[in-house]
């Protein structure tokens, strides 16, 4: 029943959509014709054939084109297409360590690492980072979709369908094509200063654009340099539980960071019938966030250093670089031919300061007395993730009889590698003797925390370097039997070195009756291989578990503790797809897509939760104890999951006799339950293994609901956008009783004026109305502890109405 009322406002919006759709197509201009502009409108991703518009194709793809690119408020991609493409989501977090730096990107609400990003169509590497806390995404390495710089992309295709048979392993929900700029002889500037209706969280952007011709047959090299520098925001409010008289601790908000791209893309042709390419990037991303306060009283800090508590900063340095070279031939009969590698690499180094190492504070000294020192900051480790991929493709066209099949086949080698550094001694020690039989008590009484505080630093025994490759073939087909019918085909086979091999497939069929209406359907299966990442990473953290110290392993696949627990290597998830559509367009100005879809996954890879012995002792204690192991979690296949979903999309484009009025709406309806909780191990159940805050998690930690209402308005040299963002209510659980955020309206618009065809300036608001999350009223102490709003699950952030003003100029 309290769902109702979000139901009526979600009806609501449609009703308003439509209506006034309706209204300005009764206000057209007698030819009712939109002629073209200079918008992208052909998409390649979905299918290796022919390139076709976005209504042309057998499964629902998006299209983000340069304007909008332009007109979007967020300097961050990731943010941006969150604004954009309502299956897109991009949870704001913050404590969340490395998280808060590299956030979860997910699609149709899955796992980040269960969507495929592509770059000009070769496949994207993944991020070092693994997200262990409790956030989106929690025990996947996903993209680092904030690594590509918006200058450099001339638009964005989103794949809403699974494509395994045709990309590979991690195209579960969809896969998103970033097409490079390739435009030579011009130079493009822009710059963009913002701050947010508190004062703070100061934004300023600055890049160009550069091309240039290659050759006299068409060559060109494409050149980017951006820069970016975000100040930090903090919505804490006031600490009563810790410290008298109250005030504020923690840091919740968004971090200062600072961000620095170079990236290119060019071709060469040979003759006319060949040319070399190649594109990639260098991107180096300085980010500083915050642990949890240490209050005076807290064991785990020392009052004659602090004596008043302390905050314990994190310092990510993120890295990424990426190079893609290739080969591209015409051969006889309209084939052709594709061959590339491709390299890239993220790299995320941890430095912690504000802190200290108590152990190393109160060790006692062998002569007599404790050292009563410590270092402040440390290095705490670096994550490194590589791969190498090479591909050799052709296609082109068969026939058989009077019929004439598009045919794709082609070969891929991956190699993955994953490296964990260990950090400073002093980041992860007990005491500088690192001895665990030696028991380190505080003036107080209490056992002094082992490593530095705030994010304890990768050990020698977590660190690691190895890594797999796999091969994989492929067949995709393609035909028209008749005009007003096409019917697609795939199939792939994929062998890894670590856990065997697979085969997946899709079908799909696209049916249109006249020039109005059509009908799209899809079915496939497909796969995820576990990343590197969750099959090598590992960490130890020594916490205070009533006054007990006590190791908290992070295990990977095959060590002692698994295998005492019974879990089994780490092996593929399993999909089956299927969705159908319909594509209405009634006029050349308008259309209206609508596409349902199911995606059952089985065997999906999760984050355990915290295996703690029972109080005590018991089985799992037996386990722990001989282990010198406190808590355990790890990397598992412990759940199926189902999900439903509706895409619902509209445009109508109006020409008056001097302006233009182009509305949209895109509503997005979305459902992810756990259908099944299963575990390998005798001891553990699936709903010990997997308990009830995970489940909320990954049930209700997205919006159920999406949707994206725009207008845009252009008259002589002005322009006016509006867009509306409703985003559904999330839940979130664990660290406190269970909370619920209720659904928001987020309205964001942008004036821009044009001085002539290449110079611009925008004035935009975004939030206008100032909303955010609503109070946490079930939270236990955490209200107390200052978090006045969302942590875990917070797809609006917390930083409120934000204001910019954008330049922008080509010559």
């Amino acid at each position: 029943m309290q769902r109702a009322p979000q139901f009526k406002r979600t009806l609501l919006a449609s009703a308003i959509l439509l209506l006034a759709a309706q209204s300005a197509f009764a206000q057209s201009s007698t030819d009712g014709a939109a002629k073209a502009d200079d918008q992208q409108t052909v998409v390649v991703l979905g299918s290796r054939s022919v390139a076709k518009t976005a209504l042309d194709t057998s499964a629902p793809v998006g299209l983000i084109g340069l304007k909008d690119l332009q007109t979007a408020g967020p300097l961050e991609l990731g943010k941006l297409l969150q604004t954009l493409d309502p299956s897109f989501n991009f949870s704001t977090t913050f404590i969340s360590d490395g998280t808060d730096s590299i956030r979860p990107a997910t699609l149709r609400s899955l796992g980040p690492d269960q969507v495929l990003v592509l770059i000009n169509g070769k496949r994207r590497h993944q991020q070092a980072l693994v997200n262990v806390q409790q956030t989106i995404g929690r025990g996947s390495a996903g993209t680092d979709i904030n690594a590509i710089p918006l200058a450099a992309i001339h638009h964005i295709e989103v794949l809403r369908d699974g494509a395994a048979a045709q990309y590979g392993s991690d195209a579960i929900a969809g896969v998103i094509n970033i097409v490079l700029k390739s435009n030579v002889g011009e130079t493009a500037v822009s710059g963009q200063l913002g701050t947010t209706s508190e004062g703070d969280g100061d934004m300023y952007s600055a890049s160009v654009n550069r091309g240039f011709a290659l050759g006299e047959n068409g060559g060109f090299v494409n050149l980017t340099a951006e820069w970016r520098k975000r100040g930090e925001t903090n919505r804490a409010g006031p600490d009563s539980l810790r410290v008298n008289p109250p005030r504020v601790t923690q840091h919740i908000g968004d971090s200062n960071t600072k961000d620095a791209y170079l990236w290119w893309n060019a071709a060469l042709p040979i003759d006319k019938s060949s040319e070399f390419y190649a594109f990639g990037g260098v991107s180096q991303r300085k980010s500083d966030s915050y642990g949890f306060f240490r209050s005076a009283g807290d064991a785990r800090t020392v009052p004659e250093v602090y004596p008043n508590g302390f905050l314990p900063a994190i310092h990510t340095d993120i890295k990424d670089a990426s190079f893609a070279f290739g080969y591209r031939r015409d051969l006889a009969g309209d084939w052709k031919a594709d061959v590339s590698i491709n390299y890239g690499q993220s790299e995320l180094a941890f430095h912690e300061s504000n802190s200290l190492n108590v152990s190393y504070w109160y060790e006692p000294k062998p002569g007599g007395g404790i050292y009563a020192e410590s270092a402040r900051e440390a290095d705490t480790g670096t994550l490194k993730f590589n791969q190498l991929t090479f591909n050799a493709d052709v296609k082109g066209p068969v026939k058989f009889g009077e019929t004439e099949v598009n045919l794709a086949t082609g070969f891929e080698y991956r190699q993955d590698n994953y490296q964990i550094v260990a950090g400073d001694p002093i980041s992860y020690q007990y005491g500088r003797t690192n001895n665990p039989a030696i028991v380190i008590k505080t003036p107080s009484g209490a056992t002094a925390a082992a490593g530095i505080q705030g994010f304890p630093g990768y050990t020698p025994s977590t660190a690691v370097d190895s890594g797999r490759h796999n091969i994989a073939l492929f067949l995709d087909a393609e035909t028209k039997p008749v005009k007003e019918l096409t019917l697609g085909g795939a199939v792939r086979y994929e062998k890894y070195s670590d856990f065997g091999d697979t085969v997946t497939g899709k079908l799909s069929a696209r049916f249109d009756p006249t020039k109005e209406v059509g009908f799209r359907a899809s079915a496939s299966t497909g796969f995820r291989a576990p990343s590197v990442q969750q099959e090598f990473y590992s960490s130890v953290s020594t916490n205070l578990n009533n006054g007990v110290l006590t190791e908290t392993l992070t295990a990977r696949q095959g060590s002692a503790v698994t295998q005492a627990f019974g879990i089994k290597p780490l092996k593929e998830e399993t999909s089956t797809s299927i969705s159908g559509g319909i594509v209405l367009r009634p006029a050349k100005n308008m259309s209206l897509t609508a596409d349902a879809y199911q995606i059952k996954i089985k065997d999906r890879i999760v984050f355990s939760s915290e295996i703690a012995p029972e109080a005590g002792g018991g089985p799992i204690a037996n386990i722990l104890k001989p282990l010198g192991v406190g808590q355990a979690q790890f990397f598992t296949n412990a759940v199926d999951t189902r999900t439903r979903g509706l895409d619902i999309v509209a445009e109508h484009t109006t020409k008056f006799d001097a302006s233009t009025l182009v509305l949209s709406g895109q509503l997005g309806f979305n459902k992810t339950e756990v259908t099944k909780r299963h575990s390998t191990s005798t001891v553990l159940s699936g709903e010990k293994l997997f308990d009830k805050s995970q489940v909320t998690l990954i049930e209700h930690g997205q919006p159920r609901k999406h949707h994206v209402v725009g207008a845009d308005y252009t008259v002589g040299a002005w322009n006016l956008n509006a867009r509306a963002n409703y985003f559904g209510e999330v839940y979130a659980e664990n660290f406190s009783p269970l909370q619920k955020w209720d659904a928001r309206w987020l309205v964001d618009t942008t004036v821009r004026y044009g001085f002539s065809k290449r110079t611009f300036l925008s004035v935009g608001v975004n939030n206008v109305f100032n909303q955010l999350p609503n109070e946490w009223t079930n939270g236990g102490d955490f209200p107390k502890l200052g978090f006045t709003r969302c942590w875990e699950t917070c797809p609006i952030g917390v930083n409120g109405r934000s204001f910019y003003v954008r330049a922008d100029t080509a010559f």
